[in-house]
């Protein structure tokens, strides 16, 4: 991994949920090579525990937890672990979110829904509820109990990851939209809330990543663009997708408390011009 940034994070707990997925396990291992205590959490355990052991083999301080960012207890309860094992949370990247299909429709327009198929009176309300909670509560949750830290030692920082469909909702997933939008909505509010403590707080939002999660979705088995992914490049200025490591330079630039000292409170898209294109 080539960093983005020479930023030095020695000894600076780093808390990241979500860490067995592409984003936040790029971070980990970033926050790791520039010198910081890593606790990587996730609820597939085995993910973050392999991610832990190649850090840890380079010689980097990076540990797995297993951890449901819905379960205020079992939160508490890592919590105590990395304190025990790491010591207090320093920055705490909120990385745990994603989409359901029970909250995605077929088609884009309601009068192209086809009879069998999910339209939006179709939508499931527990799926709808779970992604709501997924990314709302799944942020919510882990800075209640990990802020504390920070607020008790009077600075720290707090990064959010929402999304550029916060901005624009896209077709087919209007609950995983309106959940990132709150999550930009929250990363401000927290800024506020927590400003009188040293603690900043703000978020990025990435553009179209190609994952295991959506590569079905993106491209044919043969590899050629589907019909959406066509679209999505068509309505990308740069015409090409965003990768992990290109979100590491801001992740670590807003994290670090000498060169962003007066950013709180920011979402910063980083999506290969999506946001700002406006169609024509």
């Amino acid at each position: 991994m080539n960093l983005p940034l020479n930023i030095d994070f020695t000894d600076k707990v780093v808390v990241i949920t979500g860490a067995g997925g592409l984003i936040c396990g790029a971070m980990a291992g970033a926050f790791a090579r520039s010198g910081a205590k890593v606790a990587a959490l996730d609820l597939n355990e085995a993910a973050v525990r392999k991610l832990a052991e190649e850090h840890n083999a380079d010689g980097y301080v990076c540990r797995g937890y297993q951890a449901n960012v819905l379960a205020a207890e079992d939160l508490e309860a890592v919590h105590q672990a990395v304190l025990k094992d790491l010591g207090p949370c320093d920055i705490l990247i909120n990385g745990a979110g994603g989409n359901n299909p029970r909250a995605t429709t077929d088609n884009e327009y309601q009068h192209e829904a086809k009879e069998g198929g999910k339209s939006f009176f179709d939508l499931d309300p527990g799926g709808v509820d779970f992604v709501f909670k997924l990314n709302f509560q799944g942020t919510l949750l882990p800075t209640q109990i990990f802020a504390k830290d920070m607020a008790e030692r009077q600075h720290g920082c707090i990064l959010n990851i929402s999304s550029m469909n916060a901005l624009t909702p896209l077709t087919k997933i209007p609950a995983y939209s309106a959940a990132k939008a709150a999550i930009s909505n929250f990363t401000q509010w927290l800024a506020t809330h927590f400003a009188g403590t040293n603690i900043r707080c703000n978020a990025i939002a990435p553009g179209f990543l190609v994952s295991a999660q959506n590569r079905s979705l993106l491209f044919h088995p043969d590899g050629t663009p589907t019909a959406r992914s066509a679209k999505i490049l068509r309505g990308t200025p740069m015409g090409r997708f965003v990768d992990a490591d290109e979100l590491l330079g801001a992740a670590m630039f807003l994290c670090d408390d000498k060169a962003a000292s007066a950013i709180t409170g920011v979402v910063l898209p980083i999506d290969c011009g999506f946001a700002a294109y406006s169609g024509v």
